[in-house]
């Protein structure tokens, strides 16, 4: 999942080369010398992801690929069988994480046209570990991570009735991968890429940049007018994924220049990276502000956090992943000692903020 708050397209001093311009069902925008920005449907708030349709010269390479709704899949076949022939077919595909959107229909896409999946290793075993738990019962460690974080009985019942649908979302995947590892370099395009891995939102997110052309695809490691969600979940919930989160959005900071055409999943393509992973880095500071505050005034359950977090009240469908993010924040500060941890006579987790002693006390 992404995160779920857009603000307006004027805000960070980024500029749109491509302005509102979006392509079509089927259809496709050049955005740079054998790349084309393809567009699919998404059943859910963000409405599309950018999936990128790379010409090798003698191949084809996809980035990315979508939910396999069945939408999705015509207008892969209209795109690819005008392409895709014997003498130059579908070589690779090339998933930046494994959420739904971005993997979902590569099984498929590799399985139909042969081609190659592209993956780094935590993103590809994690994605088949997920999809192992379509008809599993939600595990009793999971109720007791969620009940531990104040949620009721209705909203417990609804996290049974949907667990295990992860694989709903994701075609048969291949049984063989290649990875993908932080500083690879290959060719695509005519050009060379590299690897630059991130973490937080997904556990070894790949982002492709070209230094020659100046150009980087993001996947959601950098979105413009949306932040990336960073959860804590059930497997791990010792987890400090905004730590990760924040030293990767450093990290890009220091690889790319400020000019360099980024190519999100969501939104438009932009420039003015530097910009936007300050912005990305400042939002979480100024949540991490407002929530020590709070805590100052503690004890206070995971879901009495989400308007220090988030600014904004959180209710209905975005409970899971506000009760994720939330606890990517507190779990951040509690790594670093700045929190007490009690529990109420029902089991709830209560958060406090830490007294340090001052010279003298």
């Amino acid at each position: 999942m992404d995160g779920f708050e857009y603000v307006p397209t004027s805000r960070f001093g980024l500029d749109y080369p491509f302005g509102e311009a979006t392509p079509g069902l089927a259809g496709t925008i050049t955005v740079a010398p054998g790349i084309e920005w393809v567009r699919m449907p998404l059943p859910f708030s963000l409405k599309f992801i950018n999936l990128w349709l790379i010409d090798d010269g003698d191949s084809w390479t996809i980035v990315d690929t979508g939910l396999p709704l069945p939408e999705t899949k015509s207008a892969w076949r209209q795109l690819l069988d005008a392409r895709v022939t014997a003498q130059k077919p579908l070589k690779r595909v090339i998933v930046t994480h494994m959420h739904p959107d971005h993997v979902g229909s590569a099984g498929w896409l590799c399985h139909k046209y042969g081609a190659e999946l592209w993956m780094s290793r935590l993103e590809y075993i994690t994605c088949r570990m997920l999809v192992a738990d379509t008809g599993r019962q939600a595990p009793p460690v999971a109720i007791e991570f969620y009940r531990q974080s104040g949620w009721g009985e209705a909203a417990l019942e609804n996290y049974r009735s949907r667990f295990g649908g992860f694989g709903r979302g994701v075609s048969l995947m291949p049984d063989a991968y290649h990875r993908l590892s932080d500083g690879d370099v290959f060719e695509m395009a005519g050009a060379t890429w590299q690897v630059i891995m991130g973490a937080g939102h997904s556990p070894e997110h790949a982002c492709l940049y070209c230094p020659e052309r100046n150009i980087l695809i993001s996947g959601d490691q950098i979105l413009p007018r949306i932040s990336s969600n960073v959860s804590v979940h059930p497997t791990e919930p010792d987890a400090d994924p905004l730590a990760e989160w924040l030293e990767s959005c450093r990290k890009l900071l220091k690889a790319l220049p400020e000019d360099c055409l980024v190519l999100p999943a969501h939104n438009e393509p932009f420039t003015g990276a530097h910009k936007r992973l300050q912005h990305l880095i400042d939002g979480h500071e100024t949540a991490l502000t407002r929530l020590r505050k709070r805590l100052d005034k503690g004890p206070v359950k995971v879901l009495e956090t989400f308007v220090s977090v988030f600014g904004r009240a959180i209710e209905g469908d975005e409970l899971s992943m506000a009760t994720g993010e939330a606890l990517a924040h507190l779990n951040y500060l509690k790594h670093r000692g700045e929190l007490v941890i009690s529990r109420s006579e029902s089991g709830v987790a209560l958060y406090n903020l830490a007294h340090v002693a001052q010279p003298g006390e």
